[in-house]
């Protein structure tokens, strides 16, 4: 079965470009487009795509709120954002939305694939570039907020849990992993972002950097 795919760009020669890389593929079909934010998510809605690729400089509605108003509408559905921009800000506020992926647009054709398909698999896909900006961020300025959060707050299986959502794992896969269902992996996600004080997946990310998780390559 193919991964059905909506593209949105305000550039046509880029909507072109995009879906001619991705239709080389027999995987990956591109079954929509759109110029706009605002149209992006009409037609995700209506398409039921499994994944929606934007930009997020468009008018009408930017990508990043295209991207939060489709993960509401539709959360079967997954977004890359594939941008000009490398801002922290931008990055994190993406995440922020729902966004599983984010890409620059000097990302070579391959990347994109990569990113399709593991996002589509229920992965989070970061290039390395926007991985070390991250990195470099918290190294460079680290979020002092997070410092008060303690492990110590945590139970053993929500430290687990904890581990592999900075991991990048989906909640399926943590429940393949430790053997409870999806809903039970997202209450305990729930329940340990609410004793942290963390809101968000970059500060989880960063909090467990600093708490040693996971490594910083």
């Amino acid at each position: 079965m193919s991964i059905k795919v909506l593209i949105a760009d305000d550039h046509r020669v880029v909507l072109a470009g995009l879906r001619l890389l991705l239709e080389t593929k027999g995987d990956i079909k591109v079954i929509g487009e759109a110029v706009n934010g605002r149209e992006a998510v009409q037609k995700a809605r209506e398409l039921k795509v499994d994944i929606a690729i934007m930009d997020i400089a468009m008018p009408e509605l930017n990508g990043i709120e295209a991207a939060r108003q489709i993960r509401k509408l539709l959360p079967a559905t997954r977004v890359i954002i594939l941008s000009m921009y490398s801002t922290t800000e931008h990055i994190r506020q993406a995440i922020k939305a729902g966004a599983h992926s984010y890409l620059l647009k000097e990302s070579t054709g391959t990347e994109l694939i990569d990113a399709v398909r593991a996002v589509y698999q229920g992965h989070r896909y970061m290039s390395q570039k926007i991985s070390d900006i991250l990195i470099d961020d918290y190294i460079e300025n680290p979020d002092v907020s997070l410092s008060g959060a303690s492990l110590e707050a945590l139970s053993s299986r929500e430290r687990e849990v904890l581990q592999l959502v900075a991991e990048g794992k989906s909640s399926a896969e943590i429940a393949a992993l430790i053997f409870l269902s999806p809903k039970t992996v997202e209450t305990y996600r729930s329940r340990l972002m609410q004793k942290l004080g963390i809101k968000n997946l970059p500060d989880l990310i960063r909090f467990a950097i600093q708490k040693g998780l996971i490594p910083l390559e």
